[in-house]
């Protein structure tokens, strides 16, 4: 047997398997049970929503020989041939391919004739809006006075190119975006009666690459069960498959942004490219992640418009804690014009690199948003030199502090190893504190303990625990073997984070000291 797309496959047998339009599905049921059925129904609403599936089923149960509940029964003849294609009385029309004044003649000819079977004869045109202004006006009259057995149900994603005249003719339904947590039940639900293995952090994420629509959310869920058959459907397995990027990258690119570095930005960048994922994707989804930043400043309160849950929103609210709300307002503004520029170019990376260098430095922009930026960099580098009890006007141009060069002697082959993995600890450490590990200094004491430096409070106050420390120390153990102490300090107002030294650039200097050497 030829297989079938899931989408299809699962198309809604009844009413209630229709998801997310409940006050529609309920209004049609009411019709069909009191039997008031209208002679013409306008459905329209963004792709994928069910309009075609609702008017099939409607169709099916206003035919049907033994309907329960306004529900068709699915069983007798009537329900078959309509579900199989090949009833005479429901007809599907494409709209897009027979918009002339031609093809709706055909149709004012045909509904003269009363059905064969069944009570009604239905006709289901699709992409309504594509019809012309004469097949329009050719249907007028047979849509305002059909036949008693005719019912004409017209679908349309874009209702605003419908002619007044024909709105006015129809019983109109809305048919809205299906939410985040519908969709991903739904999909939950099928993959356990197909035997898929899942899990609910990748079905939320498909459900949200959906945008509300059930069909893209099917067909995105057979993308990645046709790549990883009969496997599990992890959240990683997702990404990889649809091209998809952490929410993590996400919070060290604003992060590296923040901090105006732009090689690091640049370096995020290179990440993604190189692990194939979609450019004007991830654009788009940055755009998000800053956005749900900005409303996670609100408060707790603002988890139900995220449409997020309360996990997530911890680490939203945590993260948006070290952004001001100026900072993420420019960030959006710069994103949402570089995806319009990325529409039409051919050089997409060269195009993200000079949005990333134009919000790294601020100083480069020239509208109000810039210059706020660059007002917040200068307040900031004044406050610094207040507290250092220097003049800002008799401030000298800053001088590079070097780096202590007597300490590689002194590191010891533990914090050596730890500091040649790093990244690839800090990589698997749990949310939120992956992005804090990256962002801190990792130094070390005099007692040969790991130190982890801090420059922002927030982040100190999450990780300066017994139980991040041990989850630390047992990540190092787990992954270098060895039995790190771990400590935590938080910079003092007027003390500068390159007091402490970073064991990571030292740790790379040794080796190229040893490697000199040998040469």
């Amino acid at each position: 047997m030829a297989y079938t797309a899931m989408y299809r496959k699962f198309r809604p047998d009844s009413f209630e398997e229709v998801k997310g339009q409940e006050p529609i599905v309920t209004t049609l049921r009411n019709q069909i049970a009191h039997e008031r059925i209208g002679h013409a129904y306008l459905f329209c609403g963004t792709r994928g929503t069910g309009k075609t599936s609702v008017a099939k089923l409607f169709a099916k149960a206003i035919n049907c020989e033994h309907p329960a509940n306004g529900n068709p029964c699915n069983a007798c003849s009537v329900c078959k041939a309509i579900a199989g294609g090949s009833s005479m009385n429901v007809i599907e029309i494409d709209a897009a391919s027979n918009n002339g004044v031609e093809n709706i003649r055909e149709i004012v000819e045909a509904v003269r004739y009363s059905p064969t079977e069944g009570n009604y004869k239905v006709y289901i045109i699709d992409e309504v809006h594509m019809l012309s202004t004469g097949a329009f006006n050719a249907l007028l009259k047979t849509l305002e006075e059909p036949p008693e057995y005719v019912v004409f149900i017209l679908a349309t994603t874009e209702v605003h190119k419908i002619p007044i005249t024909i709105l006015s003719r129809c019983q109109r339904y809305d048919f809205k975006r299906i939410e985040l947590d519908t969709i991903s039940a739904r999909l939950q639900e099928l993959c356990s009666r197909e035997n898929i293995k899942t899990d609910a952090a990748a079905m939320d994420y498909v459900a949200r690459l959906a945008e509300g629509s059930m069909r893209d959310a099917l067909s995105l869920l057979e993308r990645c069960v046709s790549f990883y058959f009969e496997q599990e459907i992890t959240y990683a397995r997702v990404l990889e498959v649809l091209g998809a990027v952490d929410i993590e990258v996400f919070a060290r690119m604003l992060r590296r942004i923040r901090q105006g570095n732009v090689p690091e930005s640049i370096h995020v960048l290179e990440e993604v490219i190189a692990t194939g994922r979609e450019l004007n994707r991830f654009v788009v989804d940055l755009t998000w992640y800053a956005r749900n930043l900005l409303l996670a400043q609100g408060g707790q309160d603002m988890a139900s418009v995220l449409d997020i849950s309360a996990e997530q929103m911890e680490l939203l609210m945590h993260e948006a804690k070290v952004f001001e709300t100026n900072q993420l307002m420019r960030y959006i503004e710069v994103l949402c014009e570089l995806t319009n520029q990325l529409r039409f170019s051919t050089q997409k990376r060269v195009v993200i690199e000079m949005a990333l260098i134009r919000l790294c430095r601020p100083q480069t922009d020239t509208d109000n948003s810039g210059i706020l930026d660059r007002i917040r960099l200068l307040e900031e580098e004044v406050a610094g030199l207040k507290k250092n009890g220097v003049a800002a006007a008799a401030a000298p141009m800053a001088v590079e502090e070097p780096e202590p060069v007597d300490l590689p002697k002194a590191l010891s082959e533990d914090i050596q190893v730890v500091a040649g993995d790093w990244k690839a600890l800090t990589r698997q450490f749990p949310q939120p504190g992956r992005t804090v590990l990256e962002a801190c200094r990792p130094s070390v004491t005099e007692n040969d303990h790991l130190l982890l430096v801090f420059d922002n409070a927030t982040d100190y106050t999450l990780m300066n625990t017994e139980g991040k420390k041990y989850e630390i120390q047992k990540l190092i153990a787990r992954v270098t073997g060895k039995d790190v102490q771990v400590e935590m300090k938080l910079l003092e107002e007027d003390e500068s984070i390159r007091k402490y030294v970073d064991i990571t650039v030292l740790n790379q200097r040794l080796k190229n000291i040893i490697i000199e050497e040998t040469e």
